[in-house]
This record gives C-alpha cells, sequence and structure tokens, in this order.
C-alpha cells in the first residue's frame, strides 16, 4: 500500500541530499526519525568509527552484543557509551565457556606445550587476554572459536571483555610477528596524519612480500577525500610518512629487525576506488556469508592478491629506520 506507485517529489528530495558536496550528517538528512546506529564498533571495526560518525552527525552508535557463528557471547549493558569504552558482559548460559591465558610475546613456546592450561569463567583474572573456548548446546565440544578478548571488569561474577583480533591475524617475517591489534594500532595514527590533507582512509588490509631478501610487509590502503569520493592526488612524502609512523608503532623485534636489516622497509600501495568492495564480492563468490564479512586484515590467498594488486595506482616505501625521529606532526599538533 505505501510503495504501490512512484513518487518523484522523494526521489528528488533523496537525490538533492545525495548530490550535496558533503555527505556529513546524510543519514540524519535521508532519516530524520533515527534514534541510533546498529553497528559493529570492536575489534578490526573500530576503524570505520571515525566514518561513521561523519555519516550520522551525531546519532549515537550502539553495539548492543557480540555473537558469532558460534553463538550470542555477550551483551553490551551500556549501549549509549562512546565507541572505544564498549565492552561485552558474558552470558554465561548460553555455551559453557573456557579459556586459554595469551601471552603475546610467549605466543610461539605456549604453543609448543603439550599441556595448556584452561582457565573457568569465575577464575579470569581482570587485564588478562584469553582465547574463547565454547562447548555448545549444538555440539561443539570444546572448539576455539579464534578470537582474543581481554578482560575489563565483571557485572555481579559475570567478566566483561573487549573483543582484540582474531588469534590467526599476524604478519610474519621469521621470528617476527606482528598483530592485528599493534597495526591497528599505528594505523590509527596514520590516519591521524592524513587527516590533515583531508584525506580519509576507507580500508585497508596487509600482506608479507618475501619475494625479495630481506622481505618486508605490505598495506594495501584505498584513500579518498573527505569531502568526496574520488580518488585523491598523493603527495609522495606523505604517504611515506605514513610508513613511518605504523613502523614507529610497532614492536620493539619488528623495529630492531629493520635495524639490523633481516625486515625491508615498509610498503604502502594504495589501489583505486571500490576495491576493497571487489575483494569482498570476491570472498562471497567462494563463500563467504555477506552478513558475516570482515574485511581481512592479512592477506595470504594468492587470488586475493591479485585482485589487490591489479588495482594498485602507487607504491610508497618507508624512508627512515624506526626508533630515533620524533614524529614532526606531533610535534605541531601540541603547539
Amino acid at each position: 500500500m505505501i510503495l504501490n506507485k512512484p513518487n518523484p517529489e522523494l526521489a528528488d528530495l533523496i537525490e538533492d541530499i545525495c548530490n550535496a558536496k558533503s555527505w556529513e550528517g546524510i543519514i540524519k538528512k535521508l532519516c530524520p526519525g533515527t534514534k541510533c546506529i546498529d553497528a559493529i564498533v570492536t575489534g578490526s571495526m573500530a576503524q570505520y568509527i571515525p566514518m561513521l560518525e561523519f555519516d550520522c552527525g551525531g546519532i549515537p552508535l550502539v553495539s548492543k552484543c557480540c555473537a558469532s557463528s558460534e553463538g550470542l557471547l555477550g551483551i553490551n549493558l551500556k549501549p549509549l557509551s562512546k565507541p572505544c569504552d564498549t565492552c561485552y558482559t558474558l552470558v554465561p548460559n548460553m555455551a559453557y565457556f573456557e579459556f586459554l591465558p595469551v601471552h603475546e610475546n610467549n605466543e610461539e613456546e605456549r604453543s609448543k606445550k603439550e599441556v595448556i592450561e584452561v582457565v573457568d569463567l569465575v577464575n579470569v583474572k581482570l587485564g588478562q587476554c584469553y582465547e574463547l573456548v565454547v562447548t555448545t548446546f549444538i555440539g561443539l565440544y570444546r572448539y576455539k572459536v579464534g578470537d582474543i578478548l581481554k578482560v575489563t571488569g565483571y557485572h555481579n561474577n559475570a567478566p566483561q571483555f573487549q573483543f582484540v583480533r582474531r588469534k590467526d591475524a599476524f604478519l610474519s617475517i621469521d621470528s617476527e610477528k606482528t598483530a592485528e591489534d599493534e597495526l591497528a594500532e599505528g594505523i590509527l595514527q596514520a590516519k591521524l596524519f592524513v587527516g590533515q590533507f583531508q584525506l580519509q582512509l576507507v580500508d585497508y588490509t596487509s600482506a608479507v612480500d618475501i619475494s625479495l631478501i630481506p622481505g618486508h610487509y605490505i598495506l594495501f590502503w584505498e584513500l579518498k577525500m573527505e569531502e568526496s569520493s574520488k580518488s585523491p592526488e598523493l603527495r609522495p612524502s606523505i604517504i611515506e610518512e605514513c610508513c613511518y609512523i605504523v613502523e614507529q608503532s610497532l614492536n620493539f623485534v619488528y623495529r630492531a629487525s629493520r635495524m639490523g636489516n633481516s625486515i625491508g622497509p615498509l610498503e604502502i600501495r594504495v589501489v583505486k576506488h571500490g576495491t576493497f568492495d571487489a575483494l569482498m564480492e570476491f570472498s562471497v563468490s567462494k563463500g563467504f556469508s555477506v552478513s558475516q564479512y570482515n574485511t581481512p586484515r592479512c592477506i595470504k590467498l594468492e587470488e586475493a592478491l591479485k585482485i589487490l594488486n591489479s588495482r594498485v595506482v602507487g607504491r610508497y616505501f618507508s624512508q627512515q629506520l624506526p626508533g630515533y625521529k620524533i614524529l614532526k606532526w606531533k610535534l605541531n599538533k601540541s603547539m
């Protein structure tokens, strides 16, 4: 009864809104009655928060629960809290939960042990990271979900947690390993830097290139101007500085390896607009669910790498060794 005939007046209104120079607050303009945006704002999804806030125009971002294909894990008891403060309270009757302690600096040694001590829900420690293990009503028995969680507090006796990263989401060359959350921190710092030049990072992923000696890490970036969907004209010095900023945020082993020349300079490959849409379409064609698709932060599949490399418009390398330079942009920002 509502969609029974064309509505040219409404179509013209939507077209006028979408043709505006800036899309800041566009959701509020298109849907004035919107009360909140239901979105995932933790883990690798956190990088999209600035983009969502730009489009929302002040509408609250709400992440009401944390769920996976294995079942519901937790609920957000403070849905109107800031995205950076979002945590989930574990629902203990949804499955039988166990926890494997994760020690980031000793992961390889821990994996070699024959017996790994599993922690029950009531014995988790505040501030500790754990890999989640579930036994479910549908038949999964002591199944490793693959998510790394950090205990942030308690509601009554139920632990509260933040999602940190996927267990297998890391880059590795020889003995050096860079986890997804480490990389995300470096990306965040670089995003703040490019924001000064009205550039916005649409999406990113990473890969390892060992075709040359020494091997090095690659970041694939899709960039756009803040108030336009067009691909920007890039100054090499800006992206090269981003390479350095990311390197500065990585762990000590990485920086020492760079200084010892056992790892080559970090590279950023800027890709065409729409590249990550093409990557999603490829993943869906291989059986991924659209509703559960997340941009993989570390690409190892050769076919996916071909999609990314075929759309590269520029390649930039870090021009300095990490560890010594004081970032000028940080100093300028504080003045």
